[in-house]
């Protein structure tokens, strides 16, 4: 146990205790980064009920992973690679069960307090703004390839450095800018209507 209680343990002692069969290590790493991979998984998927079965299931897997995580990379970014390989597998299951339509879009992100800052429902205009913002960010964001979506995701909302995001998804630094410069301006064309 650390020596300050206020002080998070770090994540490689909490991976050794937890690779020891210590379930609280365990917990203790989802409890830090439980919200920044809903955040990642529902950026992706756009739907709470798909987010919360993902996470389960990435949080299991990481779990029964565990035991073969050497350390070569942070924890944080072993996780992030299970959890965008997982939502991506999931992504071409679903659509090629279904095809997605843009109106089954979980369009309720406004009311998720895991992910919006609930000061904006005091001002209705601000918030009708922002409703009808999030509804069409969400319509341009599926219209992105998964790899770009991903990167917006990861680079933009998860705020992860362009190294950070090579390493989860294993392509180099060059690829990340490329993908992110284009999807920016996809983004922004299918954005432009709402600015205008």
């Amino acid at each position: 146990m650390p020596d300050d209680p206020h002080q998070p343990e770090p994540d490689g002692d909490l991976v050794a205790r937890a690779k020891e069969g210590d379930t609280r290590a365990f917990d203790a790493l989802i409890l830090k980064y439980g919200d920044k991979l809903y955040g990642l998984i529902y950026n992706m998927t756009s739907n709470r009920e798909d987010t919360h079965d993902l996470l389960q299931d990435v949080f299991a897997r990481a779990y029964q992973s565990l035991p073969k995580f050497r350390g070569q990379s942070a924890f944080y970014t072993w996780i992030y690679q299970i959890a965008v390989n997982m939502t991506l597998n999931f992504l071409k299951k679903r659509k090629r069960r279904s095809g997605l339509s843009l109106n089954d879009l979980d369009s309720s992100v406004q009311n998720d307090p895991a992910l919006v800052d609930l000061d904006y429902q005091a001002n209705p205009e601000r918030h009708s703004n922002l409703h009808e913002l999030q509804k069409k960010l969400n319509e341009a964001m599926q219209h992105l390839s998964e790899p770009h979506r991903t990167v917006v995701t990861l680079f933009d909302i998860q705020g992860l450095p362009h190294t950070e995001i090579a390493k989860i998804l294993k392509v180099s630094e060059g690829t990340v800018r490329s993908r992110l410069h284009y999807a920016h301006q996809q983004l922004q064309t299918h954005l432009q209507d709402f600015w205008e």
